[in-house]
């Protein structure tokens, strides 16, 4: 049995399922795994990006600019999200925002133990909401994050992506 070893995920093929995807806002609380991604967005000029003081906020943000027509993706840590989920219940599952949620994966580790308890219950947390989501590792993986732009826009619920590699920045010379 041989093992084939995939493409880690690149910034730049992140960057272009969110644009291709026609997303206009990127709110952000920058956290530690997707940190290498935070230049390129910056430096996108199809991207206004709203940077939060707290992730609770990102759910009340999406839901207004849904409502203005734009299309917002939020982008925060696993960790975050387990705080905010007030917000995600009201702003997002109640009022039925259609989001795509792009969270770094703290702790996760597809090889040996999980030791870090963020990641142990963010698959959990996403299945008490009743969420979906698509785990994103590789470049090979980089169509799931399209996959869910059409299932929050087919359902009108917010959709998760786990980045999953939270060493994507060292594999390609990003400084964390």
């Amino acid at each position: 049995m041989s093992q084939v070893r995939e493409t880690p995920l690149k910034p730049q093929t992140l960057l272009g399922e969110i644009t291709k995807n026609g997303v206009t806002h990127v709110l952000w609380l920058p956290d530690s795994e997707t940190s290498w991604l935070y230049p390129l967005i910056e430096g996108e000029p199809t991207l206004t990006l709203v940077t939060l003081t707290r992730e609770g906020f990102a759910f009340s943000m999406a839901a207004g600019l849904v409502l203005g027509g734009k299309t917002p993706i939020i982008q925060i840590q696993n960790t975050g999200l387990m705080e905010s989920g007030d917000s995600l219940r009201g702003w997002g599952l109640d009022l039925e925002t259609p989001v795509v949620m792009l969270i770094g994966y703290r702790g996760w580790t597809r090889r040996g133990a999980t030791l870090d308890s963020a990641a142990v219950y963010t698959e959990r947390f996403l299945n008490a909401f009743n969420i979906s989501y698509y785990l994103v590792e590789s470049d090979a993986d980089a169509p799931r994050i399209s996959l869910a732009f059409e299932e929050t826009r087919r359902s009108r619920r917010p959709v998760a992506v786990l980045v999953g590699d939270e060493h994507i920045a060292s594999n390609f010379g990003y400084a964390r």
